[in-house]
């Protein structure tokens, strides 16, 4: 776990890697590819930067009074 309470994981394939960032109140999941030399800390600062929008995409109210993405 994070600083923040969420779940990093990385898995490197070939010259890149995949990080996920788990949200575990919500369940929210996001995943991005970074390069192989990025560090860990970077790597997990980023997937976090990216849920941490996901979710406050998710708790939006928007003009019409509708909460959440219009899709």
């Amino acid at each position: 776990m994070s600083e923040d309470g969420y779940i990093v994981e990385f898995h490197q394939v070939g010259t890149y890697v995949k990080v996920s960032a788990m949200d575990p109140a919500t369940l929210t999941e996001v995943s991005m590819v970074v390069p192989v030399n990025l560090s860990q800390h970077q790597a997990a600062q980023a997937a976090i930067r990216k849920l941490k929008y996901v979710l406050d995409r998710r708790n939006v109210t928007h003009a019409d009074g509708t909460a959440g993405e219009h899709k």
